[in-house]
């Protein structure tokens, strides 16, 4: 069958959309005081309730591993890449903590070689330095960025790398329901204590806004997933960046953010080398 790329690229763009209103709803929820500890362990939870048809369906097979000790390192990734996220938004511009989130890629390409055995290819090292010098230049000596917010973004978009390099060893052997179901188990079981210390009263609006976006925010990976099922993955990998562009929109609208125009050309060299890496690591599979 001829891969469907309209498609794919359409569930990419969805994915996008949905990955936009998180990053701005984190934004709001932080500026109503929900604490981020609150957030991480909602998001956790939405992501277990997902995989909740799973469990019951299976029960307990569903956890059935071999490769325990991979699942506990992709759930701590995962459980560091969302505290570090979350946390960035509450210190930066939507869009700067946006596109320090896509050197993800850049990292991966990096760490590739030494921890997969990976062959990366010119193309690869030419985004991943092009994303190195975005940084440099987004985050220059003066250049008005907080110095902990880039620092946490970075750290998010490191921890991220560790959520890609398992993936790619657990999906040899483990099905993507035992691997949600593992990294649910783990997100929450880590983040429910520091959301105890951190808990406090809310109103039933926020309360609305912090369980709309943990049920809603899962749907990132399954239409990611599906999105790469239908097409071409160098076709429709590149549409997951227009999330940028409603971020960016979004956040000059409602609180007249943006960044300077060193940051733009920072911002605009980081996604143009994380569009390479991704489309040559799309051709490359």
């Amino acid at each position: 069958m001829k891969d469907d790329n309209l498609r794919g690229a359409a569930l990419m763009s969805a994915a996008a959309v949905i990955f936009a209103a998180e990053a701005l709803a984190i934004r709001w929820m932080t500026a109503r005081g929900i604490p981020t500890e609150m957030q991480i362990a909602a998001r956790a939870g939405g992501q277990l309730l997902w995989t909740l048809p799973a469990i019951l369906a299976t029960g307990a097979i569903v956890f059935r591993t071999q490769r325990a000790g991979l699942h506990v390192l992709r759930g701590v990734a995962s459980l560091l890449t969302w505290g570090g996220y979350y946390a960035s938004f509450a210190r930066l511009d939507a869009a700067t903590a946006t596109v320090l989130s896509f050197t993800n890629v850049v990292f991966t390409t990096l760490m590739a070689g030494p921890v997969l055995g990976e062959r990366v290819d010119r193309w690869r090292w030419a985004g991943a330095l092009a994303g190195l010098v975005g940084i440099a230049v987004m985050l220059r000596p003066g250049g008005g960025v907080d110095v902990l917010g880039a620092a946490l973004a970075i750290g998010a978009a490191i921890a991220w790398c560790g959520i890609t390099l398992t993936s790619r060893r657990l999906t040899r052997t483990e099905s993507t329901a035992t691997i949600l179901a593992w990294v649910g188990l783990i997100t929450f079981a880590g983040s429910a204590p520091f959301a105890v210390l951190a808990w406090q009263s809310l109103s039933l609006a926020d309360w609305a806004i912090l369980l709309a976006v943990a049920s809603v925010s899962p749907a990132i990976i399954w239409l990611v997933t599906e999105a790469l099922r239908a097409g071409e993955a160098s076709a429709i990998a590149p549409f997951q960046y227009l999330r940028l562009v409603f971020v960016a929109a979004a956040a000059w609208l409602f609180w007249g953010e943006a960044p300077d125009a060193w940051g733009w050309l920072g911002a605009a060299i980081i996604v143009g080398g994380a569009i390479v890496v991704t489309v040559a690591e799309a051709r490359r599979r």
